[in-house]
């Protein structure tokens, strides 16, 4: 069994993707439908330009019912610039990032463009396997 090593070998690659001028409203119901916690957000030219978390979507909604207005769209609101990682950085390089970063996700790119999601829980999930330990964790 080849044991992973790089990004590109275990990111998610089924992405829920929103576009700048998307309504809040609209984020949210996705977020919930998926059980996601955020989204990347991609021009119509499917690059990335921000990401918007539940965190983020949460502040709206209190700032909204604190002054009674809507909540509005994505490119008000969306985390910009994103911290990405490159498809084929190394497995140890991005644990080490995402255990010392706030963030829980990176988008992964090649060639600049957007092609999957690498997250505390899929380096987790190599882990497990006991690829990284030797024998296979207990479940």
């Amino acid at each position: 069994m080849k044991i992973p090593n790089q990004v590109h070998e275990v990111m998610t690659r089924d992405l829920v993707t929103v576009a700048p001028d998307d309504e809040i409203t609209r984020v949210v119901s996705l977020l919930i439908k998926h059980d996601i916690s955020g989204v990347p957000v991609v021009d119509r030219d499917g690059k990335l330009v921000g990401i918007l978390t539940e965190r983020d979507c949460i502040t709206i909604a209190l700032e909204a019912g604190y002054f009674d207005e809507r909540g509005g769209i994505v490119a008000e609101y969306m985390s910009t610039p994103v911290e990405t990682v490159e498809a084929d950085a190394g497995l140890v390089e991005v644990a080490e990032r995402l255990r010392d970063s706030q963030y829980r996700r990176f988008p992964v790119l090649e060639e600049g463009r957007l092609v999957g999601l690498i997250s505390r829980r899929d380096v987790l999930e190599v882990l497990n396997s006991g690829s990284w330990f030797g024998t296979a964790a207990s479940s």
